[in-house]
C-alpha cells in the first residue's frame, strides 16, 4: 500500500518572521555590536588590577570583581552619554532650570558629537555607492570648516536667515572642491582616488595651518586661530549653557533624508549605484561613468565640508588647529557599519557619538582608559567585516538575498 502524502504544515507568521530574522544581514550587524560590547567589557575586566587581587582571595571573588568592573565601566559610559536618571529625576522635581540643563547635558552632548559623524558617514557612503573610496573626508572637513568660518566672520550685514545658509553653502563648496579634484583625476586619467585623497588630506592640513597663521589669523590673538564668527552666522541653540545642542543636528537628519531620496528615488541616484555595482554594465547601458564619478566625489566632499562648517557654526564659533579630532577617519568605519545606507549611517553615527561622549565620563568615574572605546569600535568593525564568524557563533543561516555589492576601483582595479 502506498503511503498517503500528508499535507505539509504551512509556517505561521511568527515562524516566517523568525526565518527572515535569521536571513537578515541587519541581525548580523546587531549581534556584531553586542559581541563587541561583551568583549569590550571582558577586556576592561582583565586589564583591571582589582580583579587579579580578588583572584588571590578566591576564584569566585575574581569572577565577581571582574563582572563588577565591566558593569561599572558600562554604567559610567551610559551615564556619561545618556545621563543619570536619578539626577534627572531630582532636577525635575526641584524645578531649578540650571540643574535640569546639567542633568540633561550628557544626552544632548552626545547628539552634538553625533552630528559631524552623520555628515561624514554620508560622505563616505556616497563614495562607496559609486564604487569610490573617499579616504580624504578628514581633509575635506578642514577645508569646509575653513571656508565656512571665512563666510561667518568676513561677510557682515546679513540677517541670520541668509547668513547661516550662506556659510553652510560655503562650507559645502569648499569640501566639494576638495572632492572634485581627485574625482576629476580619477575620471579623466584613472588615477587612484585613494592615493589622491590621502595626499589631498595633507595639503588641506598644511593649507589650513598657513591660513590660521597668516591671512585668517585673528590679530588680537597670540595663538593661531581665526576671528569669532558673527552672531548672525551661528546655528541656533535650543537651550542655554551648558547644553550646546543646536540646529545642525536636524540639518544633518534633513541631509540624510535628502541623500536617501537622491540615491533611491532619482534617475541619477540609480546611475550612481549602477556605476558603483558594475561600471562596465553601466557604460554598456549608456551611462556616463566619467560624470557620475566626478559628481559623486564632489558631493561626497561637499557633505564632508558640511561637517566642518557645522562644527564651527554650531559649536566652536572659530577655527583652531586640529579641531576635527579624527571625525573623517571614524566616518569610514561608521559608513561600513551602516552598510552605506543613509538610515544605517544615521544610526551608526548616533552609536559613535554616544560612545565618544560617554568615554570621557567612563575614564573619570571608572578609571578605564578612553582608548577602550577605540578598541570596542575596532572589535565591532572586525565582526562586521567577517560576518561568517557571527553566523557561526550564533548559528545563523546564510542570507538568501544577495546584498548589493560595490566595486572599489580605487584599489588599482
Amino acid at each position: 500500500m502506498e503511503k498517503e502524502n500528508k499535507p505539509q504544515k504551512k509556517p505561521n507568521s511568527f515562524e516566517i518572521f523568525l526565518e527572515e530574522i535569521q536571513h537578515s544581514s541587519w541581525i548580523v550587524t546587531f549581534l556584531a555590536i553586542m559581541t563587541g560590547i561583551i568583549l569590550g567589557g571582558l577586556l576592561a575586566a582583565i586589564t583591571s588590577l582589582e580583579m587579579y587581587a580578588a583572584f588571590k582571595v578566591s576564584f569566585w571573588d575574581g569572577i565577581k570583581t571582574g563582572l563588577q568592573v565591566a558593569w561599572s565601566t558600562y554604567s559610567a559610559l551610559f551615564t556619561g552619554s545618556v545621563g543619570d536618571f536619578g539626577k534627572i529625576k531630582i532636577a525635575l522635581a526641584g524645578g531649578d532650570a540650571l540643574e535640569i540643563r546639567r542633568a540633561f547635558f550628557p544626552f544632548f552632548e552626545s547628539l552634538v558629537q553625533s552630528t559631524p559623524y552623520i555628515f561624514g558617514g554620508l560622505a563616505v557612503a556616497v563614495g562607496f555607492r559609486a564604487g569610490l573610496f573617499n579616504i580624504g573626508v578628514e581633509g575635506q572637513i578642514f577645508i569646509g570648516a575653513l571656508t565656512g568660518t571665512w563666510a561667518g566672520y568676513a561677510i557682515t550685514g546679513l540677517p541670520a536667515i541668509i547668513h547661516v545658509p550662506l556659510a553652510l553653502l560655503c562650507g559645502f563648496l569648499g569640501g566639494a572642491l576638495w572632492g572634485f579634484i581627485p574625482g576629476l583625476l580619477k575620471a579623466k586619467t584613472g588615477a587612484s582616488e585613494v592615493i589622491n585623497t590621502i595626499m589631498m588630506n595633507y595639503i588641506a592640513f598644511r593649507f589650513s595651518e598657513y591660513m590660521l597663521r597668516g591671512p585668517m589669523k585673528d590679530p588680537t590673538e597670540y595663538t593661531p586661530k581665526t576671528p569669532v564668527i558673527a552672531d548672525t552666522a551661528k546655528l541656533y541653540h535650543f537651550f542655554q549653557d551648558p547644553i550646546r545642542f543646536h540646529l545642525g543636528f536636524f540639518i544633518a537628519l534633513a541631509v540624510a533624508a535628502f541623500i536617501y531620496w537622491l540615491l533611491f528615488k532619482t534617475t541619477w541616484g540609480f546611475e550612481l549605484r549602477t556605476v558603483g555595482a558594475n561600471s562596465n554594465a553601466a557604460r554598456y547601458a549608456g551611462m556616463s561613468n566619467i560624470m557620475v564619478t566626478i559628481l559623486a566625489m564632489a558631493l561626497s566632499g561637499g557633505l564632508a565640508g558640511l561637517a566642518g562648517a557645522n562644527e564651527v557654526l554650531g559649536v566652536n564659533f572659530r577655527l583652531v588647529p586640529a579641531f576635527s579630532s579624527g571625525y573623517g577617519f571614524d566616518s569610514i568605519a561608521l559608513a561600513l557599519l551602516g552598510k552605506n545606507h543613509p538610515v544605517g549611517v544615521v544610526l551608526s553615527a548616533l552609536l559613535f557619538g554616544f560612545l565618544r561622549s560617554g568615554a570621557r565620563q567612563m575614564q573619570l568615574k571608572a578609571g578605564i582608559p578612553i582608548d577602550i572605546i577605540s578598541i570596542l569600535q575596532a572589535l565591532i568593525l572586525a565582526f562586521i567585516a567577517a560576518p561568517a564568524i557571527i553566523r557561526t557563533i550564533y548559528r545563523l543561516k546564510e542570507s538568501k538575498i544577495k546584498e548589493e555589492e560595490f566595486t572599489l576601483s580605487g584599489w588599482g582595479g
